[in-house]
């Protein structure tokens, strides 16, 4: 196993590309955002975008949020800028109570807020199956949101929708994704996680209809012309910055929890829905890094900590299972802890953890899986 010689990240995850000296194209983003990035250009850039929306005569823009940090952030940037947006957050799988009071925060900020409340019965044959066919608990939702809120942009007529930050600048991806700062079909398809699955794919599934999926389907193209509908990256715009990010959001009500949540050292990430935790340890059984290996590359790169830092933080709370956010999933899905335990062994990488001689995966006392001495975090 090889990781980056300036972060953490190791090169088990997907679409990353190390170059001559070791270096993820993450690191070397980074560089780019620090060294060879005219911020003020494109910033001025992204003003002549909102001007020429201005036009509209209700809502200037759309904003697909959570109420987490970025979303916070987002509708405050947003405001600032003269904007009138129309909110939508499509419902998490297990909503937390931080959550909710971080989305009505959200709400109090100024806004308008859609809350979509989707089908409940639709949503949790989507979940059972997602998890059981690519081994992601949030595959529905991360692809419902980004689906519904070009829904509600063709059927209000706004052609602006607007993102946080861009995933393939922040965290690594292939070269021609950092030159995009669109969000649209092909996007979500080649970036946006849905793991080869489509939303085409799970129809049949229990019963389901086409009618039974339209939210989960993006918008025709046709509509999408017609209308106008752009989704930008605000990332690409403005350099992001996650610790300022949250300082912003925590100066106009954002909350964090008092102790870092499960599978990582922050509290202010994932705030707001308990499956998203189960999805990151998923992550960690495919690949072998998870939500802490995010943070401390993203804080490495950013300046905040060292890779020495990095190192024993990953070490300490990559890979141990969220136990509380998993009795919240097994509740919610219904599926037993056998159940469970299959579906992950059935995803969990036979290179990177060991096995005893009937070919069960080896566990520590607290339940975390044993690295091959060739996997370890160095």
């Amino acid at each position: 196993m090889k990781f980056c010689t300036r972060c953490v990240m190791p090169d088990t995850k997907p679409d990353l590309h190390f170059d001559d000296k070791g270096v993820c194209d993450a690191c070397r983003s980074q560089e780019a955002k620090n060294d060879r990035i005219d911020w003020a250009e494109r910033e001025s850039e992204f003003l002549r975008i909102v001007e020429s929306h201005k036009k509209n005569p209700d809502y200037d823009c759309v904003i697909g949020v959570s109420g987490g940090k970025d979303s916070t952030y987002i509708v405050l940037k947003v405001l600032e800028l003269g904007l009138n947006p129309l909110c939508i957050c499509f419902e998490p799988t297990i909503p937390t109570t931080v959550g909710k009071k971080n989305l009505e925060n959200l709400n109090q900020l100024g806004v308008d807020l859609i809350h979509v409340k989707r089908n409940p019965v639709v949503y949790k044959k989507l979940a059972r199956e997602a998890v059981q066919r690519v081994g992601d608990p949030e595959w529905q939702n991360h692809l419902g949101i980004f689906t519904v809120v070009p829904h509600f942009a063709v059927k209000f007529r706004i052609p602006l929708i607007l993102w946080g930050e861009s995933p393939q600048i922040e965290y690594g991806g292939p070269a021609a994704s950092k030159t995009r700062c669109t969000l649209d079909r092909q996007w979500l398809e080649e970036f946006g996680g849905l793991l080869g699955n489509r939303i085409s794919d799970m129809v049949g599934v229990e019963g389901l209809t086409p009618r039974d999926l339209c939210l989960y389907f993006y918008p025709d193209q046709e509509d999408i012309d017609r209308v106008g509908v752009t989704g930008l990256f605000l990332g690409y715009y403005f350099k992001w910055d996650l610790r300022k990010v949250l300082d912003r959001s925590r100066a106009h009500g954002f909350q964090t929890t008092l102790r870092p949540v499960e599978t990582t050292y922050e509290n202010f990430e994932n705030l707001d829905c308990y499956s998203n935790h189960v999805h990151d340890y998923f992550k960690y059984l495919k690949f072998g890094f998870g939500r802490a290996t995010d943070n401390a590359c993203l804080d490495i790169r950013l300046g905040y900590i060292s890779r020495e830092q990095g190192v024993r933080l990953v070490n300490k709370y990559d890979g141990i299972p969220p136990k509380k956010a998993i009795k919240k999933y097994l509740d919610y899905t219904g599926f037993s802890r056998q159940e469970f335990l299959e579906i992950s062994s059935a995803f969990t990488s036979k290179k990177i953890f060991k096995r005893d001689k009937s070919g069960s995966f080896l566990t520590d006392i607290d339940g975390s899986l044993v690295r091959k001495e060739a996997y370890l975090v160095k």
